[in-house]
């Protein structure tokens, strides 16, 4: 179960479980979380936990809300991010990413944002070359999955309902999943500098999409997946 641990101005410490959908967060008694700090605003910011995934969203706070010494509306947590709500650090918690044996969808895919603008836009150029890069028509074609073949996560399934999922590690590898009218392609979009690609069927990826079939087995950061259509 995910949590967060408040500390105040002077050092005191509380945890607070994210049992509930949404936690509420401000200065105002009736918060989940009530912070007694005149830096905060009354209804300062809001932490939605859906499944095992939580996210924080500011909530038009007179001060702001801060991840990691950034200033953010909307952010998805990760195990280990410090919070700053006025005078107030709040760091997340999640056991779900505290071991090696990560959850899939926690460590693998990769959501819009998480890694900059600078990033997005190279993983949309990548996207982009792929054959038939023409938004997908509205009536969904058979859908694709990746299902683990490989560690503690064999088994697991991901759909690939979206026109583009990011998998990987950022500066380990990452690849682009594309959605197109005639099928998916997969596309290197980075990685570490020792320039190791993305494995499908045993040979290396690159930055020119590649058509995926039914049966083939991707080889990214220590994972194997079989593409599976149907």
């Amino acid at each position: 179960m995910a949590k967060l641990v408040i500390t105040d101005a002077e050092g005191a410490t509380r945890e607070f479980p994210l049992t509930k959908e949404r936690v509420s967060i401000g200065r105002h008694p009736d918060n989940d979380i009530s912070l007694n700090d005149k830096a905060v605003s009354g209804r300062h910011a809001v932490v939605i936990t859906i499944l095992r995934d939580s996210f924080l969203e500011d909530l038009n706070s007179t001060n702001g809300t801060q991840v990691n010494g950034k200033q953010i509306a909307k952010h998805p947590l990760s195990n280990g991010d410090l919070i700053s709500i006025g005078r107030n650090t709040i760091k997340y918690h999640s056991e779900a990413a505290a071991g090696e044996d990560d959850d899939f969808e926690k460590t693998m895919i990769l959501r819009p944002g998480q890694m900059g603008a600078a990033f997005e836009s190279q993983v949309n150029r990548a996207a982009a070359s792929a054959p038939g890069a023409e938004a997908a028509p509205a009536s969904k074609p058979v859908l694709g999955k990746l299902r683990v073949a490989s560690g503690p996560n064999s088994g697991k399934e991901l759909e690939l309902t979206k026109p583009l999922t990011t998998i990987g590690r950022p500066g380990v590898q990452v690849a682009a999943i594309t959605r197109r009218p005639d099928g998916y392609y997969i596309v290197h979009v980075g990685g570490s500098s020792s320039g190791k690609h993305p494995l499908v069927n045993g040979k290396e990826i690159d930055a020119q999409a590649r058509r995926l079939h039914n049966g083939d087995v991707i080889d990214l950061v220590g994972t194997k997946m079989t593409f599976l259509i149907g």
